[in-house]
């Protein structure tokens, strides 16, 4: 481990106070914000003199098709409140409804607090979920402990309208390139709920590492899984590489996957894999060399940046990948199937007689269109299963697939130019969502990262919706997403770390209408609700002027590891 990652303590409620420095003009919460400081913030909230207190005579009730629902928030709320709430058919203190004539907006839901109880109402299921959610957020953050707690558990009077501004509201994260266990997993999806995010977009393979069992295909985790040892630092601090000696393995059985996608669906997440092709391939081809394009023969990636090794374009290849999107896609039921498409680097293609003639009998001018091809074979197949492919902007080079979505990274352009020709698009503009990206200049004082700088505020004053598009072609952003990229994220605590509190901000971002945002009452919110992620024990970055000057005048050390 890297001795100068910061080590970010479990923080107690107790000790806990931090505020933000980008907003530090900005006043901490008051005791109205610990009241409704939601994030994210609902799109219409009237707070009303009364509350309401639930206690051990409370009732809860659901409509039918919310069973999931109403044991989610019975879950939630025993361990810390000592007791389960009694339910009844209908009529609870806490009510939650389906109606059918609300007309609200997709996922949207009405939640009124008076003094007489609580009433969830929405048209779907999931709107109910996020209705609870904000319950959660109007209780004293304790109600997050696994513990009991010594807490009064009220709720402020409010009358609350409330939908997302977009369908798709996204975390990505590298699973690949340090493997994080089921455990953690799970976590990161509990927490994605609570901010009312609804897509796990899970990076499941790479050069460094093949992390999805393909029973077909045992090699792939048998070998592929398993690399002999990885990099020391940053990639390009040394010209000379050093590595730990030390293996890094794991992989989900398909068995832990369907445990997991079930686990998200009651969440009411979407779990979009990615399966990366045709670059990005060495792991794979470390198991099946013969699917590359120059015979070489591969060892699973001990360095980060990215390989030429490339599935070679020929139908055995096509096959070879057509039988894996198979057990992919009977263990995930998204719509979207990701499979990446980016930074392919295609020397062995150039260099290959073999696929260049391949390429002249194709008819294909050059090997963007081979790669245009690649991916429509793929596309097509996905289509044949009434799924949808995604891959990253790079699948636009070359003339894109029929019926795929861009995911737009390398800046909006990608997006702008898939939106014009009517094509569904998520932004993932690095400049605003890439996580693994550094949140101080002071990079010193942070755990190493690839680089640039992504500020809280920065996230926050994102709008995905790109000014150059026409409104009629505001209908194709799907929404966007943050990414966090492992290769210098080796535990799960490193991942929350580099993660929260710029999830938070993205939520917002995602949920409520842009022309609604504030920087200064995000701030307000957000110094509250750094205690909720405390007592979930998420290791959340602290503030950047945290630690404060000490008697001595000296600041705390925080080089210490995660």
């Amino acid at each position: 481990m890297r001795k100068h990652l910061i080590y970010i303590k479990c923080l107690t409620t107790m000790t806990f106070v931090f505020v933000v420095n980008a907003f530090a003009a900005a006043p901490l919460a008051s005791k109205v914000y610990k009241s409704i400081s939601v994030i994210p913030l609902p799109q219409e909230i009237i707070k009303l003199a009364s509350e309401f207190e639930i206690n051990r005579g409370t009732t809860l009730s659901a409509s039918p098709g919310l069973e999931n629902e109403r044991d989610f928030l019975t879950r939630t709320l025993q361990p810390a409140m000592g007791f389960s709430l009694p339910q009844v058919k209908t009529g609870g203190n806490i009510a939650l409804v389906l109606d059918k004539s609300l007309k609200l907006p997709e996922s949207g839901y009405l939640l009124n607090v008076d003094h007489q109880g609580v009433r969830i109402t929405a048209e779907t299921s999931a709107g109910v979920f996020y209705g609870i959610q904000t319950l959660l957020q109007l209780l004293p953050a304790e109600v997050y402990a696994s513990v009991k707690q010594d807490a009064k558990w009220k709720v402020p009077g409010v009358n609350i309208k409330d939908y997302p501004r977009f369908q798709w509201r996204g975390m990505h994260l590298d699973v690949a390139r340090h493997f994080k266990p089921v455990a953690f997993i799970k976590k990161f999806l509990k927490a994605m709920a609570a901010h009312k995010m609804n897509s796990f977009h899970w990076h499941l393979t790479e050069d460094q590492g093949w992390r999805i069992e393909i029973k077909k295909y045992p090699k792939l985790t048998s070998i592929g899984s398993v690399r002999k040892e990885t990099l020391i630092g940053h990639l390009l601090s040394k010209k000379t590489k050093e590595f730990d000696g030390i293996p890094h393995k794991g992989f989900y059985t398909q068995e832990e996957i369907k445990d997991i996608v079930a686990y998200a669906q009651r969440l009411h997440i979407n779990i979009v894999p990615e399966i990366e092709m045709p670059g990005h391939a060495q792991a794979a081809l470390a198991a099946y060399p013969e699917y590359g394009s120059n015979g070489q023969k591969y060892s699973v990636w001990t360095q980060w940046g990215v390989s030429k090794a490339i599935f070679s374009p020929e139908e055995k290849t096509i096959s070879f990948l057509k039988d894996i999107l198979v057990e992919v896609m009977a263990l995930f039921p998204s719509k979207y199937i990701h499979v990446g498409g980016d930074e392919a680097k295609k020397d062995h293609w150039e260099n290959s007689e073999r696929i260049q003639s391949l390429a002249r009998d194709r008819g294909l001018a050059n090997m963007h269109e081979m790669q245009s091809w690649f991916v429509s074979e793929m596309a097509s197949f996905l289509q044949e299963n009434n799924r949808r492919l995604i891959g990253w902007d790079e699948i636009l080079e070359g003339g894109i697939a029929d019926n795929a979505v861009v995911m737009s990274w390398r800046g909006d352009e990608g997006g702008i130019a898939a939106a014009k020709i009517g094509h569904d698009v998520v932004m993932a503009a690095h400049t605003n969502t890439y996580f693994d990206y550094y949140q101080s200049q002071d990079k010193d004082r942070e755990p190493l990262t690839i680089g640039g700088f992504l500020p809280l505020e920065k996230v926050y004053a994102y709008n995905p919706v790109p000014k150059q598009l026409k409104k009629e072609q505001h209908k194709h952003v799907l929404g966007a997403q943050a990414q966090l990229w492992s290769e210098y994220m080796p535990t799960g605590k490193h991942v929350e770390y580099m993660a929260f509190p710029r999830l938070s901000a993205l939520s917002e971002v995602l949920w409520l209408n842009d022309e609604k945002k504030n920087l200064d009452d995000f701030a307000n919110r957000l110094s509250y609700h750094f205690h909720r992620l405390a007592v979930m024990g998420i290791s959340f970055r602290p503030d950047e002027t945290y630690p404060k000057e000490q008697g001595n005048g000296q600041k705390v050390a925080l080089k210490e590891k995660l």
